[in-house]
């Protein structure tokens, strides 16, 4: 006979219950334990959307820039989205009266210590950089050189996962995350109810994470600096009035 997949969290926190032992076949687990197990859920989810390889799918939100300096990034903000650990990508788009406007990447600074070394920060040219603060409940993006309102601001981050209000949501996620959740919450259970942990369990945990992986891996091509491209070389930015990939 087969078993239906799950269709609800309370479908996963069932068959998580069981196979941690917390409840036996045939038995129905108490409404606190139901209850406990949902919260254990959310936070794993919680917990697995800042893993990349968990997350099936990138989006990209634009925003016009209005000559700010930063620009607010979250529920409600600037970039009204769910507010991201971090900026995967991003690019801006200069707008022109022709076709086909031209987009150009924009070089993530990945620290505040980075973006402090800048020492003209309100200048006003063509955008190169752009830096995340994450600030909470909404993050600050700073784009250098400061670009006006004739660009475009365009931010990849990724796609939030499902979180559950009730326990009897219907699960919108791809098929295979179903298992994932049921056989890593499981660890989870044993922590919480202070059981011995199966080492086939968590192997099985391990194993739908990878599986997860291989679905989601998308690796980017390698894209070499122009200063090792062409050494001593470089190219001139009209745009920018700079040099770029020179070496001194």
């Amino acid at each position: 006979m087969s078993v239906p997949m799950p269709k609800t969290p309370g479908d996963i926190i069932t068959l998580a219950l069981k196979t941690a032992n917390v409840v036996g076949v045939g038995q129905t687990a108490a409404p606190e334990d139901m209850n406990d197990s949902f919260n254990l859920l959310n936070m794993l989810l919680a917990q697995l959307q800042r893993r990349r390889y968990f997350v099936y799918q990138l989006v990209t939100t634009s925003k016009q820039a209005t000559g700010a300096q930063s620009y607010t990034v979250g529920p409600g903000g600037d970039f009204n989205i769910p507010r991201p650990a971090k900026i995967e990508s991003a690019f801006f788009r200069l707008l022109t009266t022709g076709p086909q406007p031209v987009d150009y990447p924009l070089e993530i600074l990945r620290s505040q210590e980075d973006y402090n070394r800048i020492g003209l920060k309100s200048l006003n040219a063509f955008p190169r950089y752009a830096f995340y603060d994450m600030g909470y409940p909404l993050g600050n993006l700073y784009v250098w050189p400061i670009p006006n309102n004739t660009y475009t601001i365009f931010i990849t981050t990724m796609l939030q996962l499902q979180q559950f209000n009730t326990i009897n949501d219907t699960i919108a996620l791809p098929p295979e995350y179903a298992a994932a959740l049921m056989w890593n919450l499981v660890p989870e259970l044993y922590a919480f109810y202070g059981l011995p942990p199966n080492p086939d369990v968590v192997k099985k945990a391990e194993a739908t994470l990878r599986i997860i992986e291989e679905a989601n891996a998308a690796i980017p091509q390698l894209s070499m600096p122009a200063a090792l491209r062409s050494p001593g070389v470089g190219w001139y930015n009209i745009y920018g009035d700079y040099m770029v990939g020179t070496t001194p």
